[in-house]
């Protein structure tokens, strides 16, 4: 008997159709097993996409760190000393560090979050506005919607320009004001507008980084009187570096050019979306690998409800295999006929499952889209090398479960089933 022959497929539609309700039954579990996969692992996807985008849009190779007060005596200093950042330590960073990419000093008006009268005509608006570097914007990606954004000609002719968000440009303009080549008014320093930016995060972070004004770096310590203080180093990893590792080695140079003990662990602050980006990356892969053997589980189990309708099934055709048997069918025919017929129940309803959790997820996805606010859950989806594993491990486990029923239709001997 021939796999690609027509009457091996007669015969398989024949038994399957005998009890069309106890087919649909042993398969059902297969399907529901393949369902499961799909929509456990697609759900995890979903969630890790919201959990990023909730996190904001700043590249995973992103950190950021800060000085602090030593808790440590060191080389005659005190303990509880005053850790203060200045243009020094980029340079030295740039010279020392080999984890790095690029490092953006900035400093902010008024400190952390905090925000300053911004003056344009009769109107104002409270605004954070930050002394940055150009090479920033590969760090904390932003959309320039109007103009263009800081350059490095700025920085070097300590030009007062400035970058504004869209809440700026709303609080401060007229719908059809020219904005560019306009002038607002900081602390009582005028700059000229050159661009305008709207924020790639979500949420509350989105607008309050559309609330603020970025100016060139060099220009902002001059007129604010910062001389070369530095308010926090936002750093661009390699992208082949681990983000602890990066940040290790840029505290390590920073202690020594600090003169902080090597051990104090509050000399500098550090916040790494590496990290987190590696963490959440590890905890979601340890997610989807645990929806998987739950949803494989159910596959199993389908499986195993399978094999047991196929041993029914040999029971039943004792006769039939019996006089095959008689007529010269080998123990090789006898077995092809029950493992394809195996084989062909577990496909079939795996795909049909799989085909209907596909169908959920996309439908899911088109409603999220559809909805204002998709919340921590967004673009549930499934990728192709999870459905082929899904597809592989079900079509291994229905071949195994048909090595049984194939055995006990081999020990079928020709005069007992002519007995029946």
């Amino acid at each position: 008997m021939r796999w690609w022959e027509r009457d091996p497929w007669l015969e398989l539609a024949q038994v399957f159709l005998r009890n069309p309700f106890r087919t649909f039954l042993s398969s059902l579990g297969v399907g529901w097993g393949l369902f499961m996969i799909l929509i456990t692992v697609g759900a995890s996807n979903g969630l890790e996409e919201g959990v990023k985008a909730d996190m904001g849009n700043r590249v995973k190779n992103s950190a950021f760190i800060w000085g602090k007060s030593t808790s440590m005596a060191y080389k005659g200093y005190p303990r509880k000393r005053k850790i203060e950042l200045t243009s020094s330590d980029v340079e030295y960073l740039v010279e020392n560090a080999t984890t790095l990419q690029a490092v953006a000093p900035r400093n902010q008006l008024g400190g952390w979050r905090g925000e300053n009268n911004v003056t344009h005509d009769l109107k104002s608006a409270a605004c954070g506005v930050f002394g940055d570097v150009p090479v920033y914007k590969d760090i904390d990606p932003v959309i320039v919607t109007e103009g263009r954004y800081i350059n490095q000609r700025d920085l070097d002719d300590r030009r007062k320009v400035a970058v504004i968000g869209t809440r700026v440009r709303q609080s401060l303009f007229s719908r059809d004001e020219e904005v560019l080549g306009s002038h607002i008014q900081i602390q009582g320093v005028n700059f000229t507008v050159v661009g305008v930016f709207k924020s790639q995060q979500t949420g509350e972070d989105a607008e309050e980084s559309e609330n603020s004004i970025f100016t060139p770096y060099t220009t902002f310590n001059r007129a604010f009187h910062m001389g070369d203080k530095v308010g926090w180093l936002s750093l661009l990893i390699k992208e082949d570096v681990r983000g602890d590792t990066a940040v290790a080695e840029v505290l390590r140079l920073l202690k020594a050019q600090k003169s902080v003990h090597p051990e104090d662990p509050r000399g500098f602050g550090e916040w790494s979306m590496a990290e987190i980006h590696e963490e959440m990356s590890t905890v979601f892969r340890a997610f989807r690998w645990v929806s998987f053997v739950f949803g494989g589980l159910a596959l199993f189990a389908g499986v195993i409800g399978i094999m047991n309708i196929m041993l029914i099934t040999v029971k039943e055709r004792t006769r039939e295999l019996g006089v095959r048997r008689a007529l010269g069918a080998t123990p090789a025919n006898i077995v092809v006929q029950i493992m394809m017929e195996t084989l062909t129940l577990t496909i079939l309803a795996g795909l049909i499952g799989g085909i209907f959790g596909v169908f959920a997820l996309d439908t899911l996805d088109s409603f999220l889209v559809s909805a204002e606010d998709n919340g921590i859950f967004r673009h549930p989806h499934i990728t192709l090398d999870v459905l082929l594993n899904a597809l592989m491990t079900m079509t291994i486990l229905g071949a195994l479960a048909g090595v049984l029923p194939a055995l006990r239709a081999l020990r079928i001997q020709p005069v007992d089933a002519l007995r029946t």
